[in-house]
């Protein structure tokens, strides 16, 4: 009964620390998580707005000349995959690379990773990377945006890839993140898929040259979308493992609670055996 006691007791000590663990990482979250918020809150509109004129010139633009409008010659794929640094984040990082690859299935990709958990996840599995020199997507900020952009679309132009997409969680609620994807190259590849297509309008006017234009905005309009996925993925994150640790250390509380009642039980037990033996002792005398 003692031992008993014991095992019960040292396992109460053990569910104790894990829970400071978790109350502690559950609190970085939180102080973190209203920054990230700001930020990615801040470069939504700039963010939906790029995806919307993006979409409008593909489906206004019937016969634009500039490269990043015309049908893909390649059927190769290249994935801008913004996965966490950590782990600890209930179901963020594997919802998000079980949407790559549906997406991905049955086609010929490499894809460049953001994030520790996306270079692991791709190092194990033999994928081909682009380019790991952005592993740490909290190191990631509006400079490295438009290195990626600009790497993206020399490739592009190359010949090398056909497609270019992005795959990030978009942030919709505290309790609520959704793993996403973009079409982002070519501009062909943004309506897919789109219910609410609208009747081909006037074409716009460029000057001086409309070809020299669109093809120094496009790199600017991508860097400006993967910076805003990186935001809304970063935000995505935190309020996920917050969330994870708010529930883990939930559970310890109440495992704690379960423990305790397992030890009154057994040291009020072991009291009524100690008094029986003895009452039994003295009848004995």
């Amino acid at each position: 009964m003692a031992a008993n006691m014991k095992a019960v007791k040292l396992r109460i000590k053990s569910v104790q620390n894990t829970m400071q663990i978790t109350r502690a990482m559950e609190l970085v979250a939180s102080s973190k998580l209203r920054k990230a918020k700001e930020r990615a809150d801040n470069c939504r509109p700039y963010f939906q707005d790029l995806h919307k004129t993006l979409e409008t010139i593909a489906t206004g633009n019937t016969d634009f000349s500039s490269i990043f409008a015309r049908k893909p010659v390649s059927d190769k794929w290249c994935y801008v995959v913004i996965a966490g640094d950590r782990g600890l984040a209930g179901g963020y990082n594997s919802n998000l690379l079980k949407r790559l690859e549906k997406e991905a299935e049955g086609k010929d990709y490499v894809v460049l990773p953001i994030g520790k958990k996306a270079v692991e996840y791709f190092r194990r599995r033999q994928v081909p990377i682009l380019t790991e020199s952005y592993a740490e997507v909290a190191q990631v900020a509006v400079g490295e945006c438009f290195e990626i952009s600009s790497l993206l679309c020399r490739e592009f132009k190359s010949g090398k890839y056909g497609h270019i997409s992005l795959v990030y969680t978009r942030f919709l609620s505290m309790l609520s993140q959704q793993p996403d994807f973009i079409h982002a190259l070519p501009l062909t590849d943004l309506d897919q898929g789109r219910e609410d297509k609208e009747p081909i309008r006037d074409l716009i006017l460029y000057e001086p040259d409309s070809v020299e234009v669109f093809n120094a905005i496009v790199p600017e309009y991508l860097a400006g979308l993967i910076y805003g996925a990186v935001c809304e993925s970063s935000v995505s994150e935190l309020a996920a493992r917050r969330m994870a640790m708010e529930a883990a250390t939930d559970n310890a509380q109440e495992m704690i609670e379960k423990l305790n009642l397992n030890y009154n039980r057994a040291r009020q037990a072991s009291i009524t055996q100690e008094i029986t033996e003895i009452v039994a002792g003295s009848e004995g005398v």
